[in-house]
């Protein structure tokens, strides 16, 4: 099912700012009426990105619930946080903030890897190009400035 992947990839190393750039995309989703999961490392980085997505953008308001313990809070917010893709519901996007390939990664139409500085997270993240690329999906990358917007 999955048809496209884009790489954002930042170009220093920096947790907040990868976490931000993934708002952004849960944001531009939600404006566009569509259905997003973003994907954390762990339970804490989703509790993180519940807190941001408050705050990343003043006049910004994202609708979102966190999946804990495969529970939602809110099963029909349109943007959903975890750090379970097994449990994640069906979406629109994937937003991966995650520097792990995402189980099921084929139930979503696409897929957004946010991709920071950090060598080890640079090399996973080479991993899972090579294996959308595999599956012959579309694959694109776009480098992003300190200030860019995705």
């Amino acid at each position: 099912m999955t048809g496209r992947v884009d790489f954002y990839v930042l170009d220093r190393e920096d947790s907040r700012q990868r976490m931000v750039v993934g708002c952004r995309l849960a944001e531009k989703a939600y404006l566009r009426d569509l259905r997003a999961v973003l994907l954390a490392d762990t339970t804490g980085d989703a509790e993180a990105l519940d807190a941001l997505l408050w705050t990343f953008a003043d006049p910004s308001f994202v609708p979102h619930g966190l999946i804990v313990n495969g529970a939602a809070a809110d099963p029909s917010a349109p943007v959903q946080l975890t750090a379970d893709a097994a449990r994640a519901p069906a979406a629109d996007v994937l937003v991966n903030l995650s520097a792990r390939m995402p189980e099921g990664f084929e139930r979503y139409p696409r897929i957004a890897e946010i991709v920071d500085a950090e060598p080890g997270r640079r090399e996973r993240a080479r991993e899972r190009f090579k294996t959308y690329r595999d599956h012959a999906l579309v694959v694109e990358t776009h480098r992003l400035h300190d200030g860019d917007e995705p």
